[in-house]
């Protein structure tokens, strides 16, 4: 079996700069995150950043040792700020303040951190932080404009109280939202042009006008799955249902409530879909009558339903599969694998996740999952625990991995 690196930034390098403001005790949060999914990182200080955060802190928290002089032994020895530069994948400065947007802005080189940032050739994320009426001068946009006019990339500051007091944008964004946009940036672009139809959470079947039957999908592997592929480039259409989620940014959506609703959704979309992901928990039965009314409890102490079958839909679709992707989801309680593969040969899937909830606190309801990939050759692929966004993007691997392999043969 093959065992998957948990992390969204596994076998990355961060290059972190940290400027002289108020915010840069967020950067010491920053580190954490990148490390939690899986980044190597080094710390590069200004001068004025060390009178807000202890260089031994972030060398610690990094296992680095911490840039600050331009003329140093340790660094020079090596031309330490050229090797810094070629070791990044990407390079994020947070907080930036007004005073090293203008040096970068007019290529000054006159420390550590402004020299780096004309030596490296990775993308470059600048997180500013500042006092509302310098975010809003023009010399501190035009700085931006030009910045941004190379190619940096820059997440903009939050609203909200200032160290000084006032009310207003400029504090540092928070170390999540960094993080989303430096996963972005080093994901993105592998699933351009891709059109990827992603099914997602429940569906109900309705008994009465009141009632319903579901299951406890969430819909959250599916979102997570949606807004990753989105990220990388795809063009994706979700068809969701009911769930209680924000849709994910930059994405097609359609809801549904029934199963019948959903094949119907997907039929309209599949002829110009490339890949079908079936992440949806879609019930297997529905009541063979729908009553008009509600159901009175009366003074009965039972009450029988009627269920038919609905639509299997892998199978229903899977006759117009043609050259594309099949995904399919598996949740059980025994025999995982065993069942997996039956399923995934039984509907014709290039790719099978198969997880076990039978709780153990993951799986439906849960933030976090883990389970096994199977393809058509039996290769197995075990994802460790890990948050549902982590394991989206090891599942997006493996499909465009077998995708790439179906479009050689």
């Amino acid at each position: 079996m093959e065992s998957a690196k948990a992390g969204l930034l596994a076998g990355k390098n961060v290059l972190l700069g940290v400027t002289g403001g108020i915010g840069a005790y967020k950067s010491a949060l920053l580190v954490r995150e990148f490390q939690r999914e899986g980044a190597q990182v080094s710390v590069v200080m200004t001068q004025s950043a060390t009178r807000f955060l202890s260089p031994l802190t972030m060398e610690a928290l990094s296992g680095y040792p911490v840039g600050l002089e331009m003329f140093s032994l340790t660094e020079e020895r090596t031309i330490g700020h050229i090797d810094r530069a070629a070791w990044a994948d990407v390079f994020v400065v947070a907080p930036a303040t007004a005073n090293y947007l203008g040096k970068a802005a007019c290529g000054i080189a006159d420390d550590l951190l402004t020299t780096i940032t004309l030596a490296v050739t990775c993308p470059i994320i600048l997180a500013p932080a500042m006092n509302s009426r310098m975010w809003a001068n023009p010399a501190v946009k035009q700085n931006l404009e030009v910045l941004v006019a190379r190619g940096a990339q820059v997440v903009p500051p939050g609203v909200g109280e200032l160290a000084c007091g006032e009310e207003g944008p400029g504090r540092l964004a928070e170390p999540g939202r960094i993080l989303e946009e430096v996963v972005t940036c080093l994901r993105a672009g592998d699933l351009s042009g891709i059109r990827v139809l992603i099914t997602a959470g429940p569906t109900r079947e309705p008994v009465d006008p009141v009632r319903f039957i579901s299951n406890r999908s969430s819909g959250k592997m599916g979102y997570a799955l949606a807004a990753a592929a989105a990220r990388r480039g795809a063009l994706v259409t979700v068809i969701s249902g009911p769930v209680e989620l924000p849709p994910p940014a930059a994405v097609e959506m359609k809801s549904v409530t029934t199963a019948r609703e959903m094949l119907a959704g997907i039929e309209e979309v599949l002829p110009v879909t490339d890949w079908l992901i079936m992440a949806a928990a879609v019930a297997d039965f529905a009541p063979s009558k729908i009553e008009k009314h509600k159901i009175k409890k009366g003074s009965s102490h039972e009450l029988t339903l009627h269920l038919s079958k609905n639509p299997d839909i892998l199978k229903t679709v899977g006759s117009g599969k043609g050259d594309r992707l099949f995904v399919g989801f598996a949740a059980e309680t025994r025999d995982l694998l065993e069942n997996a593969r039956e399923k995934a040969r039984d509907k014709n899937l290039d790719l099978i996740v198969a997880n076990d909830v039978s709780g153990d606190g993951t799986g439906f309801e849960s933030e976090e999952n883990s389970g096994v990939i199977l393809d058509q050759g039996d290769m197995v692929q075990e994802i460790p625990r890990m948050s549902k966004p982590q394991m989206a993007e090891l599942i997006l691997d493996a499909a465009l991995k077998t995708w790439k392999f179906k479009n050689q043969s």
